[in-house]
């Protein structure tokens, strides 16, 4: 099945036209014509069925025959990660945490941060290819990029956690990770959290846990963080 975007669709709509660069794929590449159906999903969770009614290159038109809401999880995971160095592994992070089913990220500048800008518009669209290649009906939110201080003056909801390398008890996450909750990871930049920034976290109700035995990348930590989870929930 191919899955296709578009955030402004809702079940009040019968019909609706493809952007430009949409219709060119769908009539250019995929060789569509009248008639054929597609699906399309707003990223909100409904996941819909239209039948293509004008096969311009140009202005696609389509027709929507049905729609279904999907079953949110019972579970949320809110990934609080600070950039990495390199752009690419923050992209990657982005792709595989959305096939995997990470719920909302919020890029987070600390002490040690090499990285302090992104690029919020380019992430937002790793985030819908891989949405759109895993299947998935749910978007997760991009939340723009604060400081490690901002983040922590923020009222959170759920089981709050933190990983990170320095000396100190920490338990196993795979241990602490409830089922059927919502939990909120803290995972720091290539040169880890600041002794004053773990002591912060653990004021405000961070535990510090441990994502396994070996040192770990910061975009290779919050894919373990979040396999973790899913792994919990399924």
């Amino acid at each position: 099945m191919q899955l296709f975007f578009n955030s402004s669709l809702d079940n009040s709509f019968k019909q609706f036209f493809f952007t430009p660069e949409e219709s060119k794929h769908i009539v250019k590449v995929l060789r569509k014509k009248e008639g054929d159906l597609l699906q399309i999903t707003n990223g909100k969770g409904y996941l819909f069925e239209a039948k293509i009614i004008t096969a311009d290159p140009r202005n696609c038109k389509a027709q929507i025959v049905k729609d279904i809401k999907s079953v949110p999880k019972r579970y949320r995971l809110h990934l609080i990660v600070a950039p990495t160095k390199m752009n690419d592994r923050y992209e990657w992070f982005l792709e595989k945490a959305t096939e995997i089913g990470v719920d909302e990220i919020t890029p987070i500048i600390c002490e040690r941060s090499e990285r302090k800008v992104l690029k919020i518009e380019r992430m937002q669209r790793v985030l819908q290819s891989a949405m759109k290649q895993s299947l998935q009906t749910f978007l997760p939110k991009l939340n723009p990029i604060i400081s490690y201080q901002e983040f922590m003056d923020k009222e959170l909801e759920g089981f709050k956690f933190i990983a990170h390398c320095d000396e100190g008890e920490k338990m196993e996450f795979k241990r602490k990770a409830v089922a059927d909750s919502n939990i909120v990871m803290l995972i720091g930049p290539e040169g880890d959290f600041s002794k004053a920034e773990i002591d912060q976290a653990k004021s405000k109700g961070f535990v510090p846990v441990s994502l396994g035995t070996t040192r770990l990348r910061t975009e290779t930590a919050a894919i373990v963080a979040c396999t973790t989870v899913s792994i919990v929930n399924n």
